[in-house]
């Protein structure tokens, strides 16, 4: 049954965009490191962050709507939950907000997306400046850290020596795998802006004797050859059907006989509405990019069959996404 079935849930849907709102611009102005670990008036919060009193006061209250303030006596304080997620500092600090605050103008561009059947087109990684590619590693790094581990091991690395982690950003899965198994090695091939932001990230886990990393465009440039595995994860979603299909004829070419390629993304079903997280991140895509999308099980297949591997099967992981794999028998 249709979770809408009345006017009201219809509002709710179309509204539910002011509370997203109120939490970003929160987060994008640090309102909640201010009140750590003291409370604090509206204004003291307005002239440490160099707002209007009124304006931020009037945010402040809206906090305390959707539960991320408290209010008592004219001062204002973190609930439990914002004091552990939302302060910068804090273990459990959820920086990856900053993407979605980047995301946020993308999909005012949804009604033009779909008229004219692609976003209105970003400029290159490198032009977006330092704060964005930083936003977008350290989100997509926290996402996979609690995921990591419970992906990988789906993957077979037990004759592996070699492991290729394409378009890797902070390199959370190389890590992982190298955790799993000892004597592996891996490389992370990403974007030359990007490749500076991953060693930094391989040198706080200590684990730069074992992981090197290359530079260079996965479209075009030599990615290395000889790999035991190339794990591609949230990659395909960045690009076209074709993009994709010879990009994994160039996978192919630089494994090992024996070797496998595993793509991980959200795998759709043929109808193309589950899995739900899949079918609206196609939306995304569709905002963020020239012509990414989310492709099915047997549209990986193809490319796969294609590309001369074989064996190709499907792995459901327990965070949502699948695995296809192909072996270059």
């Amino acid at each position: 049954m249709s979770r809408i079935s009345k006017p009201e849930d219809i509002h709710a849907v179309a509204n539910a965009f002011r509370e997203s709102r109120i939490l970003l611009t929160a987060v994008e102005l640090d309102v909640f490191s201010q009140l750590s670990p003291d409370e604090k008036t509206s204004l003291q919060v307005a002239h440490a962050i160099g707002t209007d009193p009124r304006a931020t006061d009037r945010l402040m209250n809206a906090l305390c709507v959707i539960g991320l303030l408290e209010k008592r006596d004219g001062l204002f304080f973190n609930t439990e939950a914002a004091g552990r997620y939302l302060v910068r500092g804090s273990d459990a600090y959820l920086g990856n907000l900053a993407h979605a605050n980047h995301l946020w103008d993308l999909w005012g561009g949804m009604t033009q997306a779909v008229r004219t059947g692609t976003g209105r087109g970003r400029e290159p990684i490198g032009d977006r400046g330092e704060e964005w590619l930083e936003a977008f590693i350290a989100a997509m790094h926290h996402r996979a850290r609690t995921q990591a581990p419970q992906d990988v091991n789906l993957i077979d690395l037990h004759d592996a020596e070699h492991v290729l982690d394409l378009g890797g950003g902070s390199g959370i899965y190389a890590m992982t795998m190298l955790r799993v198994k000892r004597d592996l090695r891996a490389t992370v091939f990403d974007l030359p802006e990007v490749v500076p932001i991953t060693r930094r990230y391989i040198e706080a886990a200590g684990l730069e004797e074992r992981i090197d990393t290359r530079a260079g465009d996965y479209h075009t440039d030599d990615m290395g050859s000889g790999y035991d595995v190339i794990f591609l994860s949230a990659i395909i979603h960045s690009n076209s059907y074709e993009e994709n299909r010879q990009l994994i004829k160039r996978c192919a070419a630089a494994l090992r006989p024996g070797g496998q390629i595993v793509v991980q993304d959200y795998i759709m079903e043929e109808n193309r509405v589950h899995p739900e997280r899949g079918a609206l991140f196609a939306l995304n895509m569709l905002v963020a990019t020239e012509a990414g999308d989310t492709f099915t099980e047997h549209e990986v297949r193809t490319w796969m069959e294609e590309a001369g591997l074989s064996d190709c099967e499907r792995r459901d992981t327990p965070t949502g996404t699948a695995q296809v794999v192909g072996w270059k028998r």
